[in-house]
């Protein structure tokens, strides 16, 4: 592998010392003079018609300077999911509908001079509601004579809404049925996902004002700046020329802010009351109302011959989109399109599903995007598969998975709610990540050692492998603008949105190893559509992949303007070399350095600003690749499952900056572990969330995290930056499969519903 001096390097987050002593730097910390509070008044059910609405004594309250309904605002079928266009997302959502969908939808908003004003102005709007028969269970909302849940003559783009079906799949690749029925070795199983929450830190906030020009500002906690101005621009009936979104600092994300959730409400006060205005979302409001994982049903069917390979996989999908369809297609189609061709040995393979409508809260984006849930699923039954064949479970894995310069048809049959693309795997150290990591792990020696340590207490190993993919191949657009000051430093310009991973600092690596020049000298500014270039946003894993390319592109092409005139100023023509901050002519020693250069190009001869922009949009989407091992114990007293030790080994070609990768890393798992272990959302027989809070709805501590061992696998990504792949997601889809597989070593039991509660356990054990 080559040596890079920049990338491949730990270096510190280019924002740290302003987010550790607490510079103003979210979008909460801006204040504007005259700014009003708005709020939102909340459905109380879970399917309803809005007969009347009475919003007169709100308005007359003293303080209150604008009320919104379904009466006074624009009638327009959107999507709130931010995705490229055309999103592939139905239209089903309004800005206020005469319909409520379940509880937390939006009645109405009041914006006022206060937080208290608006929210006595809630209190005092009147709804007369015709209450509609609910459908919680994403099976019963399919059956016929279920209530339909989307009935609106303008809903665009749903599979069958009268039947409540979002999208619908069914793709065969061979014949499953007959390699099913011939194998020698079959196994079939459901495994259930639960409704649980991103939980960011910082819940969703908004601020709106007007420009000295008349123009719409608004600044977000967004991960799609650009997605939310044009969808701003379609709902509102403004310009995209006329609107402006920022996105500051972000205090977390992991999927839900992939939305356009609050910033067309504060859009909507300040084009009426011509005053800035703000909503931020309390964190009851960021648990219902906001979006959350989407619930599933895999049924998973695997047959194998005695040989150990793989001759079908049967994948059959229930989901539940909650009350409206954002993300549900894309979610549903990754959930086979990132984890079937990890096993490209079995030569029969099935996708089938639906995603459904139910009357509870909204599913969306999610770190990891359907592949968690399906890895559940199917890396559950190759344990399951494993252990009726009598071989390791690591065998079995590494006889079938995908290797170097091999393919699958299903990346051509399934992309992101459309077609996919046809792709070779150029680099995959999956071998050695699966390698690596039992060794570390000591997983031959763990696999015969006893299962009882002590009365009731049992330990038990398990694993999993996995792969994700880098962006959103021929979709996902990235840009990038590098200027040269004139005293050799830079500036980096991205639309790409760092959701505090990091990314401007990774971003500011590639160009720094292009230009050849130390961290300190390139300034990154980030995610504002009327300064940066074009970005599609932080999702998809694809910033590093797709935004890096870009960057490295105009550092290249800025490298050229340099060279150009560093050629002059030595009046060279042999080769030259830029690094450490000069030219050097490799053949008469002589340099030049680069603050010479930009004197010159700024003040003397050739006048011109040394700059240059560029784009990039990939025709692939290689995958990053993860073996993960975990040791657990589990207390048959209590049912308790606890985490002892974690090890992830992990190819993402080459690490940019290896600190802030295993970070990522990290932080997938302990999210993944929650998710496995203790994080759901609890509703009543009415569809009301029971745990909306951090007291009730249980999130890792760090008390609660096992040790994690962290295993880099180089490779070289030809298509990534400097040899790149994503990181960001691949890494959350461990957790549930190796937690599961491990209390089935220990105990023999098959955890297939999450969370795994104590609850479940004894259950499973006979023991309630």
């Amino acid at each position: 592998m080559k040596s890079y001096k920049i990338v491949g390097q730990d270096a510190e987050k280019i924002d740290g010392p302003a987010l550790v002593s607490g510079m103003p730097v979210f979008t909460d910390d801006f204040r504007l003079p005259g700014m009003l509070y708005g709020k939102i008044l909340r459905s109380p059910l879970a399917h309803g018609l809005i007969k009347d609405i009475d919003t007169s004594k709100a308005e007359s309250l003293p303080g209150v300077r604008a009320v919104f309904s379904y009466k006074n605002v624009p009638r327009k079928a959107y999507t709130t999911a931010g995705q490229g266009f055309p999103e592939p997302s139905p239209y089903d959502s309004f800005i206020f509908d005469k319909k409520v969908r379940f509880v937390g939808d939006r009645v109405a908003a009041v914006f006022a001079d206060s937080l208290e004003i608006a929210e006595e102005g809630l209190s005092l709007i009147e709804v007369d509601f015709e209450e509609l028969p609910p459908v919680f269970d994403p099976e019963e909302s399919l059956k016929e004579g279920a209530p339909i849940i989307h009935d609106e003559p303008e809903i665009q783009g749903a599979y069958d809404p009268k039947r409540n079906i979002v999208s619908h799949v069914e793709l065969e690749i061979g014949e499953v049925d007959r390699a099913l029925r011939e194998s020698d070795y079959f196994v079939e199983g459901t495994w259930e996902t639960q409704y649980a929450q991103h939980c960011p830190m910082e819940t969703h906030v908004a601020i709106a004002y007007l420009d000295d020009r008349g123009r719409l500002v608004v600044r977000s906690s967004t991960q799609v700046p650009f997605h939310a101005r044009r969808i701003l621009s379609a709902i509102l009936g403004i310009p995209i020329s006329q609107i402006r979104v920022v996105k500051p600092r972000i205090g977390g994300g992991f999927g839900a802010k992939q939305e356009v959730l609050i910033e067309d409400l504060v859009a909507l006060a300040t084009l009426k009351t011509r005053r800035p205005s703000r909503i931020e979302l309390t964190r009851e409001e960021e648990f219902v109302s906001s979006r959350t994982m989407h619930p599933m049903k895999v049924t998973v069917r695997l047959g194998a011959n005695k040989d150990g390979m793989l001759q079908a996989i049967d994948m059959d999908i229930l989901s539940n989109t909650g009350a409206y369809g954002t993300h549900g297609p894309t979610v549903f189609f990754n959930a086979g399109s990132k984890t079937l061709p990890l096993y490209n040995k079995a030569p029969n393979v099935r996708f089938t599903g639906n995603v459904v409508y139910t009357n509870l809260p909204v599913a969306g984006a999610y770190r990891g995007y359907g592949a968690t849930e399906g890895y559940f699923a199917l890396e559950c039954a190759m344990d399951e598969l494993a252990k009726k064949m009598g071989i390791d479970p690591l065998h079995l894995r590494d006889k079938n998975h995908i290797r170097p310069k091999e393919s699958s048809p299903i990346f051509k049959k399934l992309g992101e709610g459309r077609e996919g693309v046809p792709q070779i795997v150029e680099s995959c150290g999956l071998e050695e990540c699966i390698e690596k990591g039992a060794s570390v792990f000591h997983w031959e020696k763990k696999k015969s050692l006893p299962r009882e340590i002590e009365p009731g207490i049992f330990r038990g190993y398990g694993m999993a492998i996995m792969m994700q993919g880098s962006a959103i191949p021929l979709v996902d657009l990235g840009s990038a603008t590098i200027k040269m000051n004139e005293d050799g430093s830079f500036l980096l310009l991205v639309g790409a949105t760092d959701l505090g991973t990091g990314s401007d600092t990774i971003l500011a690596q590639i160009a720094c190893e292009e230009l050849g020049v130390p961290l300190e000298r390139m300034t990154v500014y980030s995610s504002d559509t009327d300064f940066t270039p074009f970005d599609k946003g932080a999702y998809a894993s694809s910033t590093t992949y797709i935004s890096g390319e870009a960057v490295r592109k105009a550092a290249r092409k800025v490298k050229e303007q340099i060279l150009e005139i560093a050629r002059t100023l030595l009046s060279s023509s042999g080769d030259l070399l830029l690094e450490d901050g000069q030219v050097k002519d490799t053949g008469t020693g002589k340099a030049v350095s680069l603050e010479e250069i930009g004197l010159r190009s700024f003040y003397m001869a050739d006048q011109r600003q040394i700059q240059a922009s560029a784009s990039h949009v990939s025709e692939v989407s290689p995958p990053p690749f993860a073996a993960h091992f975990v040791e657990v114990e589990v207390d048959t007293r209590t049912g308790k499952i606890t985490p002892i030790l974690y090890v992830a080994s992990v190819d993402c070609g080459v690490a940019v900056n290896p600190q802030l990768t295993r970070g990522q890393i990290i932080g997938s798992i302990v999210n993944g572990l929650g998710f496995a272990l203790s994080e759901g959302l609890i509703f009543n027989s009415k569809g009301s969330v029971l745990n909306a809070n951090f007291l009730d709805y249980k999130v890792l501590s760090s008390l609660d995290v096992p040790d994690i061992e962290v295993l880099l696998v180089e490779t070289h990504e030809p298509s990534g930056p400097f040899g790149a792949k994503s990181v960001a997601e691949v890494c959350i889809n461990g957790p549930l499969p190796a937690v599961a597989n491990a209390v089935y070593d220990a105990l023999g039991i098959q955890l297939k519903k999450a969370p795994f509660t104590p609850e479940e356990v004894l259950r499973l054990l006979g023991k309630i």
